[in-house]
């Protein structure tokens, strides 16, 4: 079965991985071997191939190599077949004549890294360096393009808003989180990981990847795999940003910095006072864009401060004593010439340099740290319609995204890319990315028309339509340490709802959302949160009613609504849909609280509804739900928005999969709209949906 050959594959990925320590040995040979087999039986016949090659390099006992004979003549033979398939497949014209051309992924070309003509870099006192529109921007149009400096990979899976992905999906994560599954270096998803030499902890999707990411940060790591993981995603990528630029480059940014500390000393705002300071300069994708963002040294508490410092301390000490190649001869050449001297101050002063710029770089994390983000499946594999979460896969570094300041309502919408093929440096950045092959990129779009002057602004993580406002402003002051005055938060302060929105950590489940909310039990009108004094609850805005409802009890509901629709997930995986589909009944029958169409609990209990119907092949009944479910997104996060885009993506799945040619083909151009205004006319979305057109014409 497919499953029994993931979770074999899963078993031998990490025997491999683990049998970097014995490299040249029969266990390393036949670890490879055996994932070899593993991927013959899931049809990967290349990663197979490639393998079967490990495993001889890595002296494969000669008895049984007419094992791995086989097995090659089998892959040969499924590869010479499937390629003339593809070739057939590819030739004929598309049955749908308005079809554009098709784009497969590797031909998409190389990007330009940057910022467009339609952005400019502004500055001023209030904002320090931020992105406005040049001239007008029409929703949709590319703002930038940029890379980051350093990224280090979170172990583990982490969802994002805290959405959980169903028991098994959770188990799963645990099992093989997502260190084990992406390349260290280019995040992409990989079968078949390439381990490090001379560790347990890093992988990688390819000899290059290996190769580039041991010059430019892993030969140093190498011997403190253990010790990094201890001390946190945070300090390890400080420690890489810092491994990646050199003492040289750390040395000519630091130049910069003696004016700021003579501004600091006289009690002025070095940033602010002075527009020829590099740190209101912008410097492309090169070390001194990083270098030189805001730190807030004197904004961090001092337990912050001074656990950050023992951190890198203890860091550098262990650098310093590693006794495992290459760490002595590899952090010479780092440290420069200097260290090779018979005198140990000079190795002393480097030393210092380097680990000041790493304490730098994790006070900055704090405030400029980005989060890569990726879709990841939670439903089956074989599910007939796909279910996926949002997750944080890795926190990065980028010299370019950072300038974008924040807004709880942004004009901007973000698509990762992992794996991607880089072009090759023209831009003027430094030399350090001259050998760079792959890597992640980041897209950033307009989400909304721009007119000329408006500030270009990307959302930090509390959404308007996620959040409350109170919520959000404390947030964002505990992190960033500024107080939200943006669109969404001036208007909703100026409608007096901070009273409906402290309720601590029920505000979320209490609140309404955009255009939608609660509903009387006895009427069914409308309920509002009650203006009264002392009054904290719910009352129906009918007059000839006038019934309440405590806010406890509120919450009470609603919570006892997500625990059922927990259980129904997990009953779905545990593919048992149709007693998840009692129990999503029941549900919704409760009498008492009535959820209106456009609550976004309603919209999660539709959608689950949907999704138990779709798992019983009831796909009039899915599409049904899901329409309703779409309603209610489209309330929460607007008529344009991903997560729209997202479910009547699914909605188009439902009436592909019962065939329902007219309700498909009037969703598709929707969802085909949305796609291309957040992830652009090539992104993976569209190319499937015009399969499906192509099917259906």
């Amino acid at each position: 079965m497919q499953g029994e050959g993931q979770l074999q594959l899963q078993d031998q990925r990490l025997r491999c991985s683990r049998s970097a320590l014995f490299t040249g040995s029969d266990q390393a040979s036949l670890c490879y071997a055996n994932r070899s087999a593993a991927l013959y039986h899931l049809q990967h016949y290349q990663e197979s191939l490639d393998d079967m090659d490990c495993a001889v390099k890595n002296s494969y006992p000669s008895h049984l190599l007419h094992k791995l004979e086989d097995r090659r003549t089998s892959c040969l033979k499924h590869l010479s077949g499937g390629q003339r398939a593809t070739e057939d497949h590819h030739h004929p014209a598309s049955k749908n004549p308005n079809a554009p051309d098709r784009v497969e992924g590797a031909s998409v070309g190389l990007l330009t890294f940057g910022i467009h003509p339609q952005a400019a870099v502004g500055f001023s006192p209030e904002k320090g360096r931020h992105l406005v529109a040049a001239g007008g921007v029409a929703a949709g149009e590319v703002l930038l393009h940029d890379r980051p400096y350093g990224c280090v990979l979170i172990p583990g899976t982490e969802e994002v808003r805290g959405k959980g992905g169903g028991r098994r999906h959770a188990e799963a994560a645990v099992l093989f989180g997502t260190e084990h599954r992406r390349c260290h270096r280019c995040l992409s998803e990989t079968l078949c990981p390439v381990p490090c030499e001379g560790c347990s902890y890093s992988r990688y999707c390819s000899i290059p990847c290996q190769r580039d990411a041991w010059e430019e940060h892993h030969r140093w790591e190498c011997p403190l795999g253990a010790d990094l993981k201890m001390m946190g995603v945070m300090s390890q990528l400080a420690l890489r940003v810092a491994l990646k630029a050199g003492l040289e480059n750390i040395k000519i940014a630091r130049v910069s910095t003696r004016d700021e500390h003579a501004d600091e000393s006289s009690g002025s705002d070095p940033c602010h006072s002075n527009p020829s300071d590099p740190c209101t300069s912008y410097h492309g994708d090169s070390y001194p864009s990083v270098f030189h963002l805001q730190h807030h040294l004197k904004l961090h508490s001092p337990e912050v401060r001074f656990l950050c410092a023992v951190t890198i301390a203890t860091l550098f000490l262990k650098m310093s004593k590693a006794g495992a190649p290459p760490a002595s001869g590899a952090l010479s050449r780092l440290l420069g010439a200097d260290s090779r001297s018979p005198e140990e101050e000079g190795n002393t002063t480097n030393m210092w340099l380097l680990g000041s710029a790493v304490l730098r770089h994790v006070l900055q994390l704090r405030c400029n740290a980005q989060a890569i983000l990726t879709l990841q499946d939670t439903g089956a594999a074989n599910a007939p319609v796909q279910s996926h979460s949002e997750i944080r896969i890795a926190t990065a570094i980028f010299p370019t995204l950072s300038l974008l300041n924040h807004s709880c309502c942004p004009n901007t919408s973000l698509r990762f890319s992992t794996g991607a093929i880089l072009s090759a440096d023209g831009s003027g950045s430094v030399t350090e990315y001259a050998s760079t092959a792959r890597g992640v990129t980041v897209t950033v779009r307009a989400s909304k028309a721009i007119p000329p002057g408006q500030e270009i602004l990307h959302c930090y993580g509390p959404h308007s339509s996620r959040m409350a406002t109170r919520e959000r402003q404390r947030l964002l002051q505990e992190q960033y340490y500024f107080l939200c005055q943006c669109e969404a938060c001036t208007q909703e302060q100026e409608k007096k709802k901070e009273e409906a929105e402290a309720e601590g950590s029920e505000s979320r489940l209490q609140w309404s959302g955009v255009g939608g909310g609660l509903m009387c039990g006895k009427c069914q009108g409308s309920l509002n949160q009650s203006s009264e004094e002392g009054a904290k609850g719910f009352v129906c805005l009918q007059s000839s009613c006038g019934h309440r409802v405590s806010a406890s009890e509120v919450s009470r509901r609603l919570q006892g609504i997500k625990a059922d629709l927990e259980k129904a997930v997990d009953l779905m995986e545990r593919e048992r849909p149709d007693e998840a589909l009692r129990l999503l009944r029941r549900t919704q029958s409760q009498p008492g609280l009535i959820l209106a169409e456009t609550h976004p609990v309603q919209g999660e209990l539709a959608d689950a509804i949907a999704r138990a119907y779709a798992t019983m092949g009831d796909w009039n009944n899915a599409a049904s739900h899901l329409e309703r479910s779409a309603v209610a997104i489209g309330a929460q996060y607007g008529e344009d928005s991903i997560e729209l885009g997202r479910q009547l993506f699914k909605l188009a799945q439902l009436h592909f999969n019962g065939g329902a040619r007219g309700p498909a083909l009037s969703v598709i151009p929707k969802v085909r709209r949305l796609f291309c205004l957040h992830g652009g006319p090539l992104c993976d979305e569209i190319q499937e949906l015009q399969a499906m057109e192509d099917c259906l014409f």
